[in-house]
């Protein structure tokens, strides 16, 4: 089944509102447990990619801190709270 089918099967299915209630549980959980991994394999001092929504342009940077919900990113415009699953980290040597 792929995520089209998925979201039909939601938009136009008969579930109750506690069927709902766990589909979005289950979207919750899988979502903080990508965040945990990819926070896992960021570091202090990894050059990072992100898209910012206020720019609408791609932004890079280098991690200055990682905390629970938001990883601090310093770039050339100031520093930037930015969620760890909408990090890239930049592995091109020319970068560092």
């Amino acid at each position: 089944m792929n995520i089209t089918q998925i979201n039909t099967a939601i938009m136009h299915g008969n579930f109750t509102n506690d069927d709902l209630s766990s589909i979005i549980d289950s979207i919750k959980f899988a979502r903080s447990r990508l965040t945990r991994e990819i926070k896992r394999g960021l570091a202090v001092g990894d050059n990072v990619n992100f898209t910012s929504s206020k720019l609408g342009r791609n932004v890079t940077g280098v991690i200055t801190k990682i905390a629970i919900k938001f990883v601090t990113v310093r770039t050339a415009t100031g520093q930037w709270r930015v969620p760890a699953n909408m990090l890239t980290v930049i592995r091109d040597p020319e970068f560092a």
